[in-house]
């Protein structure tokens, strides 16, 4: 999802200074909005790239794409006609169709060349743009080094000890984890967030759990008065909540969705899903205002809440229904300003439903919106009961920066949205974004924007937890990279 930004900003001063890279950009449209202060540009689409379904990992176990994503800044460089590079891609938490499995969480490495094309690439061409190939695979572990799983939590909470909260915990004993987001740090170390908790962990390059950051107390799902982070997707041999829904906090499967960290490194954005369960999340309709939670960066392994604040979701019609469209991953601008990832669900290759209404890359300005950190919005008062904003209480503004969805765009690349539902018409969730610096000495503020889908592990050859298994009918969906040409000035600090 992320990348360094400071070391960025230091090799992209030392690749100009050294050479003069011209690329040329095709015939697009070029379209820019604004936002604190910032003014950012979409180029247009410039490549494709895919890995296919039936990709086993380092361990042998079906490769599960991506809920989030890190460029490594270290491996990116210009080389000839393109680039090469490699990324982390986070997988969610495994196969789980008909509940969660004892998936060990993991991270993967990507190694990819890319070349962007000028125009409209050659029939042969035209998802090429982007070759990727499995690189590494590491498992992620808990603070003792045993290995944490993407079960759910149904047997409740680990207590907490030394420097760490209580943590969900599954019947096995073992630390439970639905990763969402990731950060490549300077260090090599990762920072990841969760749907359970919702909390951001800190990694080691070993993936090591280091520390763990518990959201306020406005965002814990809670039940009958108790901690509970259950999401109601037990499997066979686990026990459902009762209640099914948390009382209060983030509602099941609907965490820390989206994370970044602030081009200068100073601070560490989250978001949260959809609304809380008090702020109108208890109800599809009413759970457009959510929460952006942004931390001082300073210490990693104490992160400082400093700031909060409501940030209204998208809407758009379905079938004469207003319906929220929930993110599925941010990039950070400064401490004011992000990059929003949003959409609807159940449509797209691999599912019924053929035609997606809502995918956009969207801007966020909070520098208008009330600051709610440590009030009593963080406590037991609703900020947004039934999904009415207090009155106190100033959003953020929300515009629409690139349709993911626009036809006529993905079709140079033999792409669509919509009919026929085969396997160039996108698939349902898009939830990863990274950049990488153009390195073009005429056009210092371009990026390359990296948007990956997670596929949800839907395959005809799949294999996790020691057994075989097929995607219900017949989904096969692939991995998929978007990369786009933008402008987003300001981020080489």
């Amino acid at each position: 999802m992320k990348f360094d930004c400071v070391t960025f900003g230091h090799r992209l001063k030392a690749a100009l200074a050294a050479s003069v890279v011209l690329i040329p950009v095709m015939a697009f449209a070029e379209t820019s909005v604004s936002g604190a202060g910032v003014t950012v540009t979409n180029k247009g689409l410039v490549a494709i790239g895919r890995i296919p379904a039936s990709q086993r990992d380092k361990f042998g176990e079906t490769f599960g794409s991506g809920s989030g994503m890190a460029i490594d800044p270290t491996a990116w460089k210009k080389d000839g006609a393109g680039y090469t590079g490699a990324l982390w891609l986070l997988p969610d938490r495994g196969y789980n169709v008909e509940g969660t499995t004892d998936y060990n969480d993991r991270l993967n490495r990507i190694e990819f060349r890319l070349t962007p094309a000028t125009g409209t690439p050659a029939a042969a061409d035209q998802q090429k743009g982007m070759e990727a190939k499995l690189a590494d695979t590491i498992l992620l572990l808990d603070d003792k080094g045993k290995s944490m799983t993407g079960l759910d939590p149904e047997s409740g909470v680990r207590a907490a000890a030394g420097k760490l909260p209580p943590l969900p915990e599954a019947r096995t004993g073992k630390v439970s984890l639905d990763p969402e987001a990731v950060v490549r740090l300077k260090d090599g170390s990762f920072l990841i967030s969760d749907e359970y908790g919702p909390y951001i962990y800190h990694f080691g390059a070993d993936g090591k759990m280091i520390s763990a950051t518990q959201p306020p107390k406005a965002l814990l799902p809670m039940r009958k008065g108790e901690l509970n982070f259950s999401s109601n997707n037990v499997d066979a041999g686990g026990k459902k909540p009762d209640p099914k829904d948390p009382d209060t906090g983030r509602q099941n499967n609907q965490g820390l969705e989206g994370m970044s960290i602030t081009p200068d490194g100073k601070f560490v954005v989250a978001l949260l899903q959809s609304a809380t369960r008090q702020d109108g999340g208890d109800s599809s309709a009413t759970r457009m205002n959510t929460r952006a939670l942004v931390y001082d960066a300073t210490d990693l392994d104490n992160l400082k809440l400093v700031h909060e604040y409501v940030m209204p979701l998208p809407t758009f019609d379905n079938k004469g229904k207003v319906a929220v469209a929930a993110q599925s991953e941010i990039l950070a601008l400064s401490d004011k300003a992000f990059l929003m990832l949003a959409r609807d669900s159940n449509n797209g290759q691999g599912l019924k439903g053929d035609t997606s209404v809502y995918r956009k890359i969207d801007l966020v300005d909070l520098s208008a919106a009330t600051d709610i950190a440590n009030s009593e919005f963080d406590g037991m008062k609703p900020v947004a009961p039934k999904g009415v904003v207090d009155s106190a209480v100033k959003v953020a503004a929300v515009t629409p920066f690139i349709d993911l969805n626009d036809n006529a765009e993905l079709g140079r690349f033999g792409l669509h949205n919509g009919a026929p539902n085969d396997r160039n018409n996108l698939s349902e969730k898009w939830e990863a974004m990274s950049i990488a610096p153009v390195l073009d000495a005429s056009a210092p503020d371009d990026y390359f924007l990296f948007v990956a889908n997670d596929n949800d592990f839907l395959t005809q050859d799949g294999f996790q937890v020691g057994a075989a298994y097929k995607a219900d009918g017949g989904a096969d969906v692939d991995t998929m990279f978007q990369v786009f040409r933008v402008t987003l000035p300001g981020m080489a600090k």
